[in-house]
């Protein structure tokens, strides 16, 4: 077993998407088998108390970041009454929105006025600006979009480093997995964009998968973590299923997957196996 010697980035998304998320979140941070957050000020369960939860458990732990999970898809509403486009109301489903960012017909400054929307939530519940920016369902990543999100960060955040989606691998391996592929075509552009704003980002990416109930999280997390470099970032989604969740997101049951795994006996084990560590 190799010493442990590169500190990498755990990150569970969608804090603030329902209540059971927040305490399987909350649970693994206390543990010390999380050490990243990112937070959506758009979700129906991010009130005061929900924060001050998070808050606490996070000073506790030896290292965790909290973030913000800007939300630009459906079923969430904007925070911008100026919003397009929209869909009876709220943000459109991710592949309406992917369509019209890749045929380069949606506004930079809509997206970057959302954003700093949402920065702003972040900070009045949080007294701070976040330590880091994403997105959820890499929304942040798409074309066009990924102009208005870099501009409010730098104007909002500018201490802030962002997500991007790229994994340090060979193309023959995202070559066997097709999310993996799109992901670092978009995150190509948007490490340049970044660079040139002189936005900091993680030097990788894992943990994209089917997200379906026969996936085994455990054997793909040693592929995840498999040449993460140092900074590295490994997203994930633990939660404990419940109403709110069901009606919201179709990511449930392997939530409960992904927290069982996380909160077991041989996830320590892997971590060392793999010479990272969280802390």
């Amino acid at each position: 077993m190799s010493e442990a010697h590169r500190r990498i980035w755990l990150c569970a998304d969608d804090y603030g998407i329902s209540p059971g998320v927040n305490r399987a979140i909350r649970d693994l941070i206390g543990r010390g088998r999380l050490n990243a957050t990112s937070v959506m000020t758009v979700g129906p369960a991010i009130g005061r108390d929900e924060v001050a939860e998070l808050r606490k458990v996070a000073a506790d732990s030896a290292r965790c970041a909290i973030g913000l999970h800007v939300t630009l898809t459906a079923p969430f509403r904007p925070l911008t009454m100026h919003f397009r486009p929209l869909h009876g109301g709220l943000f459109p489903p991710f592949p309406k929105l992917l369509r019209t960012a890749l045929m380069r017909r949606i506004d930079p400054e809509i997206i970057r006025a959302e954003v700093m929307a949402q920065l702003t939530a972040f900070g009045e519940l949080f007294g701070q600006a976040p330590d880091f920016v994403d997105g959820h369902q890499h929304a942040q990543l798409y074309p066009r979009v990924s102009e208005g999100f870099l501009a409010a960060v730098k104007h909002a955040a500018p201490s802030a480093w962002v997500r991007q989606g790229g994994r340090n691998a060979p193309l023959s391996q995202s070559l066997r997995s097709p999310k993996a592929l799109v992901l670092d075509m978009l995150s190509a552009r948007f490490r340049q964009r970044a660079a040139r704003a002189d936005i900091t980002f993680n030097p990788a990416f894992a943990g994209a998968y089917d997200f379906t109930r026969d996936s085994d999280f455990g054997a793909l997390m040693g592929g995840f973590l498999a040449g993460l470099p140092e900074h590295g970032l490994v997203m994930c989604h633990p939660g404990f299923v419940d109403d709110v969740l069901i009606e919201l997101d179709p990511l449930t049951v392997q939530r409960e997957h992904e927290h069982s795994y996380l909160a077991g006996e041989h996830f320590p084990d892997l971590l060392a196996e793999h010479g990272v560590r969280l802390d």
